[in-house]
């Protein structure tokens, strides 16, 4: 019976499918399963029967030819399992064997009794023309803040170098709803592929332990997350959330691009790391993180609050938007020019684009349910 051929794959599962193709294939855990539910059947020979034994022919005409795992697969399998993956590999034999992101554990031992090649997605990078897309669209996507663009375009320009391997990484900070987010969206939509999105004040301390250290191979953790990954932009929202305890996990990353956990390991390359907080000035940022984190980041780049000017542009443009939305019949229940005008001269003096949002929102909700409910047969 011949080795099977072992070709693991680094990178997000849109891509893992191209590379697979179309050829048919079977799935790792369709054949566990069907595993474990043959060591459940119980065979019967009666008392001086011949054993029938394994016709050599037909064993190797049953060994599955394309076996696949995805990602999401290994946390189906069992500790023990994992740890004893290449004997699993050995009972299945197949011919050939296409693995996704598998813990670090699998390729070890995989290594150890096959040659194993290995794939890696070409993660999307910062050229000079996404540099300049920066530059023309700053203005477009993001209302003040025009310090900030000269600062973004210092800090991208270093990996539009080809031999540049480790990531630039930022740090966001200022008052909540200016643009910090929007800004790494802006950039990603330039590179392409889904946003790799992290809010880290979403982990509790012992969820987050895990999620950063790792802990069992089924559960959710960021080196994962970071493999799985399809943009070049690393947004790490409200990393001001984070305990201090914490920091040492970042050091590595932020210094080289690497990240490895007790399952899996992981290079970023000369991707773009985003983290946003609410700090007030780069003096509290400094205080916060301590000099061995602080250092760490290439740039501090500041957003700043919305003057009433700037407040004024944000809402044409909401309002502009959100009318594009509407259907006909109510785009014509409503005047745009009046619900600008009541929001300029309401309780819109935040400086919160986020909250401006809803507030549109619920304005042109309002005037919409008046409007049908001062009509006969309205439907509300």
């Amino acid at each position: 019976m011949s080795d099977p051929t072992v070709t693991i794959y680094y990178g997000p599962l849109t891509w893992f499918t191209d590379e697979i193709g179309a050829t048919p294939h079977e799935r790792l855990m369709d054949l566990v399963f069907a595993r474990e539910e043959d060591r459940r059947t119980v065979l019967h020979r009666l008392e001086g029967a011949p054993d029938p034994g394994e016709d050599p022919e037909d064993a190797e005409a049953a060994r599955p030819h394309r076996v696949v795992a995805e990602s999401g697969d290994y946390a189906s399998l069992q500790e023990h399992v994992i740890t004893n993956f290449a004997g699993l590999v050995r009972q299945l034999r197949p011919h050939e064997l296409h693995l996704q992101n598998p813990p670090a554990a699998v390729r070890a031992q995989l290594e150890r009794v096959a040659d194993v090649e290995i794939k890696t997605y070409p993660y999307p990078r910062v050229t000079k023309e996404v540099v300049r897309a920066v530059r023309d669209g700053f203005a477009d996507h993001l209302v003040g803040q025009a310090h900030v663009k000269e600062s973004l375009l210092a800090a991208l320009y270093p990996l539009t170098r080809e031999n540049r391997s480790a990531p630039i990484v930022l740090m966001f900070f200022g008052p909540s709803g200016v643009g910090k987010t929007e800004t790494a969206q802006f950039v990603n939509g330039l590179l392409g592929g889904r946003l790799l999105r992290k809010q880290f004040s979403m982990f509790h301390s012992d969820k987050f332990a895990s999620y950063l250290f790792g802990g069992t191979h089924s559960e959710a953790s960021l080196a994962r997350d970071l493999l799985d990954r399809e943009s070049g932009v690393i947004l790490i929202d409200e990393f001001d959330k984070a305990n201090p305890v914490f920091h040492s996990a970042f050091y590595q990353l932020f210094d080289g691009g690497e990240f490895e956990d007790k399952n899996y390991s992981v290079t970023v390359g000369p991707s773009l790391i985003i983290c946003t907080s609410n700090y007030e000035s780069v003096t509290q940022v400094r205080d916060a993180l301590g000099d061995a984190l602080y250092s760490r980041f290439d740039a501090m780049i500041e957003f700043k609050s919305l003057s009433a000017e700037q407040i004024d542009v944000v809402i044409d443009r909401l309002v502009a938007d959100r009318f594009t939305k509407l259907d006909a019949d109510e785009s014509a229940r409503i005047d745009p020019a009046e619900v600008t005008a009541l929001l300029k001269a309401g309780a819109s003096r935040t400086g919160n684009v986020r909250r401006l949002g809803k507030f549109v929102d619920e304005l042109i909700s309002l005037m919409l349910v008046r409007s049908w409910t001062h009509e006969e047969g309205s439907p509300i």
